[in-house]
C-alpha cells in the first residue's frame, strides 16, 4: 500500500511542473459559479487534472482520481473532514472478538447510482478483483492482510487462486474477513478508496463502467470528457448523511497551474487547490483572504541507502544524526515554502493529533538545528562517507530549490562549500527505479501521504523489515516486534504507545531524516463559501455552498 501512496503524491507534483511548460490551460471559462442546476444550489467549478488511470477504486493511487472516487463512493467507514476521525458510513458495524476475524454488517438499502443494491458481495467481489495480480491493480497490496493474498498475488509467478480465502459472504448485508495477523485498528483503514464496493455492471460491462464510473456516494458522474472536464451532480438515491450542499461540481482540467490561478482571480474558477508556488507569497492579498493553508497528512523526509556498507556502520548512524542537526528547518520552510510547511519533529503528522500518535518533539535534539553539534557528530562518526553527501531528487518535480537550501545549511555547518550537493535525476520514473533497484549510494528525497489516519500507516509500510515502501531497507527486529505488538493490541491507546516506542528507535537508527510536514493549500472565488481541505489535503466538495 505504501509505494502506491508515494506515487500518488509525486504524480501530481510532477504533472504540475511538466505542464507549466506548456503555458496554457486546456479549459475554457463556462460562466459564473452561481449557475443553478438541481440539488441544493449552484455549480462549483473546481480545478482538476487528468487521472493517471481509469477510475477503478483499487487502481487509483493519485490525488486527481482519488478526488472523484471520494465524491462518487462512500466506503464502509468515512473520515471526519476536520479531524480525520473514522466512523461507520456504509457499514453498520465492524466487529471482532480476536482482532483477526472481522464481521462486517452493512446498512441495508444503500444503492449504486445505476439503481442496483449495495450488498456484501459488492465488497467481496471488489476486493477479490483488486487483490488478484492478473488484474494489475495498483492498490493490490492493500489486501495483503487478508488471508489468501499470497495465493491471488504471489511474489512471483501466476496466482494459484482467484479469490481471497479470508473473505466469506454470510448474507446480503454481512461478510467476514479473516486476516493473516491480528490488526486491531483494521476497521479504521477501510475508508480508503481501494476498499470501495463495485456494482455488478463493473464486471458485466467493464468498458462501459470505465467510461462512466458508477458508485454509491453523494455524487454521480453525468458527463466526462477526458482531458477537459467532468460534471458531477448529487445522487438523488444517496443514503449517507453527507449530502451535497451545492447543485454539483464541474471539474475543469488544467495543464498549467498558473493558468488555473489566473482563472481563479478572474472569477472563472471557484476552487483551486493546485496553487502554484509562485503565488504563495501574494495569494492572501490577491484573493482578499480567501485562502487556506492547513496541515495535511503529508511528511517529507531524506532517506539513506542502509544497504550500502558505508551507510550501515555505527559511525554512519552518528553521521546521519549530525546531518539532521545541520538542517535549519525553520529558515528553509519560511524562505523556500513561505510557511506552507512546518518543521517536522517526529515521523508522523500533526493531523493525527496526540491521541492518534503524533508527538511533537519526539525526535528531540536530532531534529533541532545545531550547527556546532552537527559537525561534531559527523566528525566523530568518521565523516560523511566518500567525503561528500549527495541528495538525489527527481528533476521533473519542484525539488531543486529546497535540496539546494538543505545542502547550503549542511555546508555552512561543516564550513565546507562542497560537503553536500544535490543530485538531480531526470524523471520521477528513473528516480524511483534507482531507489527500488537499490542503486542509491547517497541520500535521496522521500515523502509520504497517509492512506488513512493511523500512526501505523506512517511507520509499518516504511520502516518494518522488507515493507513495500521501506526505501532505506531499514531492519530492526525490535522495531518490527513493537509494531506487531501494537497491531495486535485491542486497546488503541496502548497500541499508539507501542507504535511510539517503535518510533523512538528511529531517533538513533535514523534511516530517514524528518524534514517538514506539508500543508494543503486552496484558494476560492467570491462566489463560493464553506471551502475547507480535509486532512488528506482534498477539498470537501459536498460542503461548498454557492452564493
Amino acid at each position: 500500500m505504501p509505494a502506491a501512496t508515494r506515487v500518488r503524491w509525486a504524480v501530481i507534483v510532477a504533472t504540475s511542473v511538466a505542464l507549466v511548460a506548456t503555458g496554457c490551460s486546456s479549459s475554457k471559462s463556462s460562466g459564473g459559479g452561481g449557475s443553478a442546476s438541481g440539488g441544493g444550489g449552484g455549480i462549483v467549478r473546481a480545478w482538476w487534472g487528468d487521472p493517471q488511470n481509469p477510475l477503478e477504486p483499487a487502481n487509483t493511487n493519485e490525488v486527481n482520481g482519488g478526488a472523484v472516487l471520494n465524491m462518487i463512493f462512500t466506503g464502509l467507514v468515512a473520515y471526519d473532514p476536520k479531524t480525520s476521525k473514522p466512523s461507520n458510513a456504509n457499514a453498520d458495524s465492524i466487529t471482532s472478538t480476536d482482532q483477526q476475524t472481522w464481521t462486517v454488517k452493512l446498512k441495508p438499502g444503500w444503492k449504486f447510482s445505476d439503481g442496483t443494491t449495495v450488498t456484501a458481495s459488492s465488497y467481496v467481489n471488489a476486493w477479490n478483483y483488486g487483490a488478484l495480480s492478473t488484474n494489475k491493480q495498483l492498490g493490490s497490496s492493500f489486501f495483503r492482510y487478508i488471508q489468501g493474498f499470497d495465493q491471488v498475488a504471489p511474489a512471483s509467478g501466476n496466482p494459484t487462486a482467484q479469490t481471497l480465502s479470508g473473505l466469506k459472504v454470510v448474507d446480503d448485508n454481512t461478510f467476514t474477513a479473516t486476516l493473516t495477523q491480528k490488526f486491531s485498528t483494521w476497521p479504521a483503514t477501510l475508508g480508503y478508496s481501494a476498499y470501495f464496493p463495485l456494482p455488478a455492471s463493473f464486471f458485466s460491462d467493464h468498458a462501459a463502467y470505465l467510461n462512466k464510473p458508477v458508485g454509491n456516494g453523494p455524487y454521480e458522474i453525468t458527463s466526462w470528457t477526458k482531458s477537459s472536464s467532468m460534471q458531477l451532480r448529487p445522487f438523488s438515491g444517496y443514503s449517507g448523511t453527507d449530502k451535497p450542499a451545492n447543485g454539483g461540481v464541474d471539474l475543469k482540467v488544467y495543464t498549467d497551474t498558473n493558468a488555473a490561478y489566473a482563472d481563479l482571480q478572474a472569477g472563472n474558477l471557484d476552487v483551486d487547490n493546485g496553487i502554484p508556488n509562485s503565488a504563495l507569497k501574494t495569494i492572501e492579498t490577491d484573493l482578499n483572504g480567501r485562502f487556506l493553508n492547513t496541515p495535511a497528512g503529508i511528511i517529507q523526509t531524506i532517506s539513506f541507502p542502509l544497504y550500502q556498507p558505508q551507510w550501515s556502520t555505527p559511525g554512519a548512524a552518528m553521521v546521519r544524526q549530525g546531518i539532521s542537526m545541520a538542517i535549519d528547518r525553520p529558515t528553509i520552510t519560511k524562505v523556500v515554502f513561505n510557511q506552507t510547511r512546518t518543521p517536522a519533529t517526529d515521523w508522523t503528522s500533526p493531523v493525527l493529533g496526540a491521541a492518534g500518535g503524533y508527538k511533537e518533539g519526539l525526535c528531540g535534539d536530532v531534529c533541532t538545528f545545531n550547527a556546532a553539534k552537527a559537525k561534531q557528530l559527523i566528525e566523530q562518526g568518521g565523516g560523511i562517507p566518500g567525503g561528500q553527501l549527495t541528495i538525489s531528487y527527481n528533476a521533473d518535480g519542484p525539488h531543486k530549490e529546497w535540496v539546494d537550501a538543505v545542502c547550503n545549511s549542511i555546508n555552512n555547518a561543516m564550513g565546507n562549500t562542497s560537503s553536500c550537493v544535490g543530485r538531480p535525476v531526470g524523471t520521477f520514473a528513473d528516480f524511483r527505479n534507482q531507489i527500488t533497484t537499490k542503486q542509491m549510494t547517497g541520500a535521496f528525497r522521500t515523502g509520504w501521504q497517509m492512506d488513512y489516519p493511523l500512526i501505523q500507516n506512517f511507520l509499518q509500510p516504511l520502516y518494518t523489515t522488507n515493507a513495500s515502501s521501506n526505501d532505506s531497507h531499514y531492519s530492526n527486529p525490535q522495531f518490527d516486534s513493537l509494531v506487531n505488538q501494537a497491531n495486535a493490541n485491542p486497546d488503541e491507546t496502548a497500541a499508539v504507545g507501542q507504535f511510539q516506542d517503535a518510533e523512538k528507535l528511529l531517533i538513533t537508527d535514523l534511516p530517514a531524516i524528518p524534514l517538514w510536514y506539508q500543508n494543503g493549500t486552496v484558494g476560492w472565488s467570491s462566489k463560493v463559501s464553506n471551502v475547507l481541505l480535509n486532512p488528506f489535503s482534498v477539498p470537501v466538495y459536498n460542503q461548498i455552498t454557492v452564493k
